[in-house]
């Protein structure tokens, strides 16, 4: 009974998400018992629970989203969590000046730039991934943003304007300011803190290709969202990414085996640094078309390991990314050398698919991406993104994605990116939106210090570091609206605890948000 139940609402692609829902919730088989384990189904259920997942993923949408109030919201985020002095045109207006003596102990200016979540620290590994990302939004989607297309520029600026600075002395990169213990054992408002701003850098003597390598990829993508803006400063950006790329290549090595104690365990290199040289290397011939760069990625496409774990993409894994992006070019008939690039980028399609025999990436019983390790929004909005976009250069190309016995189309992958990106602004089983502001019901009790206290011109009185700690515990929904920021998301079996202390789940991060700046851009043009 329950396979041929399957068939129908297969077939009947106009049920909505919540007769799914009720559909799973009265059969026998529950939710738990979907998750993938070792449990005992009846000789037909596998076929049947394939071809449902299928419907799941691929269905439409139960609600009629308004992306483009989404993407004006996702882009708002980021003046959230700038550091520094704000400018006159700030709309986050709870928001202050903050950390406006930061690098001063190193005798450097290092004002500005991002908080990456809802602490104080501004880490510079996923600080540069950011806005690689947000300038990669721009660059493949720019052109249909419409009226947001001068913020989501403002919020590459920001994060360039302050990898410049890190960047300023030849031969070294400044990682990361804020001591990220003392940080995270006080819970104040970053216009309060008063904890140390510890200065850590990479030099020759202790290299750090891989954050010196995202940081040039960051620097050469965002030279082409500038190529026409402002030709000046786009040249300004090129020109430090290629040397910011000649150091990380020449003094070889990752950047937390020498600054351990302050990185780890929050940004630790898992992955190694090789994938960051050919990131860096891609973008960098992207932005410059210059021959080296093609050489480099070639002679070191071995050597750097460019197939190893093709299905991740993140801070600390570029793999995937490498692939899609190199991809294009193979896609155009312009490098057909590089065809392995795009087999790789087959192959991680292939991985991501349900359905397929090469499914490597796990599903929760609503249909949300999920990898384990927690703030698993990121690995959502990331690999969506690739989705999206590789669908776009295999459309250009007329191209499908092999996958065994079965094809995927580029209308197959941006259903399953618009079905993700669906699930995050509220089909999902909780009927959340997971990004705070949108819709009637989203979390209210994010694990941010700034959300959660009382801003500066509501409690003008300093808070100290453990005065916070009431408002952490507080069963209160924040006091400020931090809108825009997308949240850790549910676990595995879609369940949310809206709970400050469940930092996993309800925290928001800057390399969430970047991805679906691009993915909402499109959407909100192809609605």
């Amino acid at each position: 009974m329950t396979y041929f139940c399957t068939l129908y609402l297969y077939q009947t692609t106009t049920l909505h998400f919540s007769l799914i829902h009720r559909f799973v919730s009265s059969s026998r088989i529950t939710q738990k018992e979907m998750a993938p384990k070792a449990v005992t189904y009846p000789a037909a259920f596998p076929a049947a629970i394939a071809v449902f997942t299928l419907f799941l993923l691929f269905s439409g949408s139960v609600n009629a989203h308004d992306y483009s109030d989404a993407l004006r919201k996702c882009i708002l985020f980021f003046e959230g969590q700038r550091s520094g002095r704000l400018p006159p045109d700030q709309r986050v207006t709870w928001r202050s000046h903050s950390a406006l003596h930061d690098g001063a102990s190193a005798g450097v200016d290092l004002r500005g730039g991002y908080y990456d979540a809802g602490d104080n620290i501004k880490f510079g590994f996923p600080m540069a991934f950011t806005t690689t990302m947000l300038a990669w939004s721009v660059i493949d989607f720019g052109r249909i943003m419409g009226a947001e297309l001068g913020n989501a520029i403002k919020a590459v600026k920001w994060g360039t304007d302050y990898l410049l600075k890190a960047t300023a002395t030849d031969g070294v990169v400044y990682v990361q300011v804020g001591d990220a213990f003392s940080d995270h054992n006080c819970w104040e408002r970053p216009e309060d803190m008063d904890t140390l701003r510890t200065v850590y850098k990479i030099d020759r003597s202790h290299p750090g290709s891989d954050v010196a390598g995202e940081t040039a990829a960051a620097l050469a993508a965002a030279s082409i969202v500038f190529r026409s803006r402002d030709p000046v400063y786009s040249r300004i950006l090129l020109n430090r990414a290629v040397k910011v790329f000649q150091f990380a290549d020449t003094y070889r090595g990752a950047y937390s085996d020498y600054l351990i104690s302050a990185v780890c365990p929050f940004y630790c290199d898992n992955n190694g640094y090789q994938d960051e040289l050919l990131w860096a290397a891609a973008w960098l011939h992207k932005a410059s078309r210059r021959r080296q760069y093609r050489e480099y990625i070639v002679r070191n496409e071995v050597i750097l390991r460019a197939g190893d774990t093709i299905n991740e993409f993140g801070w600390d894994n570029k793999h995937a990314g490498i692939n899609v992006l190199i991809s294009k070019e193979v896609l155009m008939g312009k490098s057909p050398d590089l065809k392995s690039f795009q087999n790789n980028a087959d192959a991680f399609i292939c991985s991501i698919i349900p359905g397929t025999a090469h499914l490597e990436v796990q599903y929760s019983p609503g249909g949300l991406i999920f990898k384990a390790g927690g703030s698993n929004m990121q690995h959502v909005t990331s690999l969506s993104f690739l989705l999206l976009a590789y669908s776009n250069y295999l459309s250009h190309a007329n191209h499908v994605v092999p996958c065994g016995d079965k094809t995927a189309s580029p209308a197959l992958l941006k259903s399953l990116a618009r079905r993700q990106v669906n699930y995050i602004l509220g089909d999902n089983p909780m009927r959340m939106s997971y990004m705070v502001g949108y819709g009637p019901r989203y979390p209210q009790r994010i694990h941010h210090r700034g959300s959660s206290l009382p801003s500066v011109r509501v409690h003008p009185s300093h808070i100290g570091c453990k005065a916070g700690s009431r408002y952490f515990f507080s069963p209160d929904p924040n006091p400020n609206v931090l809108v825009g920021a997308v949240v850790g998301g549910p676990n595995t079996t879609d369940a949310f605890p809206d709970s400050r202390p469940f930092f996993q789940e309800t925290e928001p991060t800057t390399y969430i948000n970047a991805p679906l700046v691009g993915l909402l851009g499109y959407f909100a043009a192809h609605p």
